[in-house]
Parts: structure tokens; C-alpha cells; sequence
């Protein structure tokens, strides 16, 4: 049994995730929660963390199973095989999605600077700064492969 990536219709996510957890294949779709300004209300809304992706703790017999679910697209590879994600950055994902972040603290940053992440989802990730505008910060995560946006208010 591993952790494979499953990548999905986009704003499927979490419905993905219920359907697969109902069949009982084990599924997680990181979500936090966002506050929504609409014309006449505020809500809070749930949003997944990795839009149209779900993890997947499933066996290699079982790996065709979860095409039966609306919504799935295919799996997700790397260097020609499905990519997998280790439990241990499973565990940390879900410590930290663990409530709401109160606030945090921006230092000055520069083109280039190592930014070490201290809270949130994605907390202890190292970066370095490839642009900080006035409300948006890019981050590009190296150990990840990914480049983050963070939008600041």
C-alpha cells in the first residue's frame, strides 16, 4: 500500500474524495478554510489546498477501482510511474492544515533570499524569493518542485 496522486475535474476534489472514502479506498483531499466576501454575505468556504489533485493510500491490485468514481481523470506519474508521496509528508500536511492561521509577519524580503515558511499548511519549507510585489509574494520551493503565490492582504 502507498500514497499515489490522483488528479481530477477541476473543483472535484473533495466530492472525488468522499465518493473514494464511501467505496472504501482511503483518499485525502488537504483542504483549508477561506472567507468569501460575497455582495450581500461573508461565508466560509472550504477550499482544497491542491486544486484537482486527491492522495490516495491504495494497493497496486486496487489501483483500477477508482475510475469507477465520477470525476477522476487519471493518476498522476513521474519518470514514467505513478507518482508517490511519503506518509510522513501526509502526516505533516494534515498537522498543519490543523485550524486557522492567526497572523503572521512578513520580513523584508529580496530577489533571491532563502524564506524559511513558519506557519500554514506548508510550514518549515524553505524557498527562495523569486518576486515580492505589493500584495503577492512568489516562492519558489525547491525541495517541492513547485513555485507558490502567496496573495497577502
Amino acid at each position: 500500500m502507498k500514497w499515489l496522486v490522483l488528479y481530477t475535474k477541476p473543483q472535484h476534489e473533495i466530492r472525488v474524495s468522499n465518493s473514494l472514502n464511501s467505496i472504501g479506498i482511503k483518499a485525502y483531499c488537504p483542504t483549508y478554510k477561506k472567507i468569501v466576501q460575497y455582495s450581500d454575505r461573508k461565508k466560509k468556504v472550504e477550499k482544497p489546498l491542491l486544486p484537482s489533485y486527491v492522495l490516495v493510500y491504495i494497493s497496486e491490485q486496487d489501483r483500477q477501482k477508482v475510475f469507477t468514481i465520477s470525476g477522476v481523470v487519471r493518476y498522476v506519474f513521474w519518470l514514467g510511474k505513478p507518482a508517490e508521496v511519503r506518509s510522513k509528508e501526509i502526516e505533516d500536511l494534515r498537522n498543519g492544515l490543523q485550524g486557522f492561521i492567526q497572523s503572521f509577519s512578513l520580513k523584508q524580503l529580496k530577489k533571491g533570499a532563502n524564506y524559511s515558511i513558519t506557519e500554514g499548511p506548508l510550514k518549515g519549507l524553505e524557498g527562495s524569493v523569486v518576486s515580492h510585489a505589493k500584495n503577492k509574494l512568489k516562492l519558489e520551493l525547491t525541495g517541492l518542485g513547485m513555485l507558490v503565490t502567496l496573495n497577502l492582504a
